[in-house]
């Protein structure tokens, strides 16, 4: 049951990204846990990552009950805030998964991720959550000759791994700008493995379809620790056969993993609906992603109602982990994304900025996303996914379910499963260091505009991101 939000409360949630603010009808809060209960499974997060495994294994076993403990209401996290890639991506290369797990390892997860776009797709389409999925692909430009050389290695790579035509090409100067008419473009790639969606309206849909499953979720009712058999939260106690942690950026809140993931910001811009005629130059027909192959992150989507979102990383780390609203809005990260938005497509210098925000996400000091449940004491756990969760986190749900009931599937043998990535370093060392990489980031990417090269930058920027 969700009780109606006082005018400044809904103000507050709408403010949150561009797809909270389009969200229809008003905003309500379910009711928070009332005291002290026990469960079969408690699952801490109500993101996606909670939600889709809550979702599955209520779809397994029904008799199973099920709680989700959110601490603010669900998708308030990147869940509800991030570009809206429901991308084949996965954090760590295939060469990286190989290394770790075995030859064959990369190529498994990469099917996999593959298939859990279709997957977001289906349940969308079967639970009647309408939240504009299309499936349009991913177009990579390269606007630099540095760009260019990487994005002809990328796809050389990924002839030695047997992923064809049909996957990943390389495109032609012609072929990149018909897709995406930004300026400078060299080339680029594309992939089809990717659709856009509002992913507020597939989280907040994701949680009424959980609910009609018989899954309690209770929101405003943050955890402070988990424990074997045990969540700790600030309106009781929740005892448990199986406790799942779906924290992600929020991770470092708990008691006791306070290094165990970092939040690292990600900002977001979005323009006022654009006319037909500005659509004529900057394309995106058939509603393709975008990005370029610069080293520090940038994304974009055209949406449903004609706008185009926009984000990118480049805000600081936080000393402490810290997570705060106001980390949100950075005047001169969101100036940027501005100014980088209209040197990709000039037509848009006079076009309104109507939105800006941001959020947190999850990053392992090895830059590897995980899944995994230790049977001693009956934790689990997934996260980790550096930006790249709309899909990886259909995995984890599905991967969690499989973990929890004992079974034994190609989803539990995947690389990911049960890896322990080391912790990060304590503080000051953590705060010098991710803040030292997003600095080195931008002065590669300024240093390749310049020299119009790569520079001895992106080999070390690769051995910190751990590629």
């Amino acid at each position: 049951m969700e009780a109606d939000l006082t005018r400044r409360d809904g103000e507050r949630y709408r403010s949150l990204s561009l797809w909270w603010d389009s969200l229809p009808g008003p905003l309500g809060l379910r009711s928070p846990l009332a005291g002290d209960t026990e469960v079969d499974v408690a699952v801490v997060g109500g993101g996606f990552t909670g939600l889709w495994t809550a979702y599955y294994l209520a779809e397994a076993d029904p008799t199973l009950r099920i709680a989700v403990l959110e601490r603010d209401t669900v998708g308030f996290g990147a869940s509800g805030r991030n570009g809206g890639w429901c991308s084949a991506l996965f954090a760590a290369s295939e060469e990286k998964l190989d290394r770790a797990a075995g030859p064959g390892s990369g190529e498994a997860m990469r099917r996999a991720m593959e298939e859990a776009v279709t997957e977001v797709g289906r349940v969308a389409g079967a639970e009647g959550i309408e939240c504009g999925f299309t499936r349009a692909g991913t177009v990579v430009l390269a606007r630099s000759p540095a760009q260019l050389a990487r994005a002809r290695r990328k796809v050389e790579d990924a002839r030695t791994h047997g992923i064809g035509e049909d996957d990943l090409r390389l495109l032609t100067a012609g072929e990149a700008s018909a897709r995406v008419g930004a300026t400078r473009v060299l080339g680029g790639t594309f992939t089809p493995h990717c659709a856009v969606l509002d992913p507020a309206r597939l989280v907040r849909g994701l949680a009424e379809a959980v609910e009609r499953r018989g899954v309690s979720v209770y929101e405003r009712t943050p955890a402070l620790a988990i424990g074997p058999g045990v969540v700790e939260t600030s309106r009781g106690t929740v005892t448990a056969g199986t406790v799942v942690r779906a924290t992600e950026g929020y991770t470092p809140s708990l008691r006791g993993e306070e290094r165990t993931l970092v939040p690292v910001y990600s900002l977001m811009i979005a323009t006022e609906p654009l006319p037909d005629d500005r659509w004529e130059e900057i394309g995106l027909d058939g509603r393709p992603t975008f990005s370029d192959g610069r080293h520090l992150v940038i994304y974009g989507q055209r949406t449903a109602d004609g706008r185009i979102a926009f984000g990118g990383r480049g805000a600081p780390y936080h000393f402490g982990s810290s997570i705060s609203d106001a980390f949100d809005r950075e005047a001169s990260v969101h100036d940027a994304l501005r100014r980088t938005l209209v040197d990709l497509f000039p037509a848009l210098a006079d076009v309104a900025v109507t939105h800006t925000w941001g959020g947190p996400l999850g990053i392992a000091r090895d830059w590897f996303p995980s899944v995994g449940i230790d049977r001693r004491t009956g934790l689990a756990w997934a996260g980790g996914y550096v930006g790249d969760g709309v899909s990886t986190t259909n995995l984890a749900g599905r991967t969690l379910t499989d973990l929890v009931l004992g079974r034994s599937t190609e989803r539990t043998a995947l690389p990911w499963v049960g890896h322990r990535s080391p912790r990060w370093e304590p503080e000051p060392l953590r705060y010098l260091g991710i803040n030292a990489g997003l600095t080195l980031a931008g002065r590669a990417d300024r240093a390749e505009e310049r020299a119009g090269h790569g520079t001895w930058h992106a080999p070390l920027l690769t051995r910190l991101t751990g590629g």
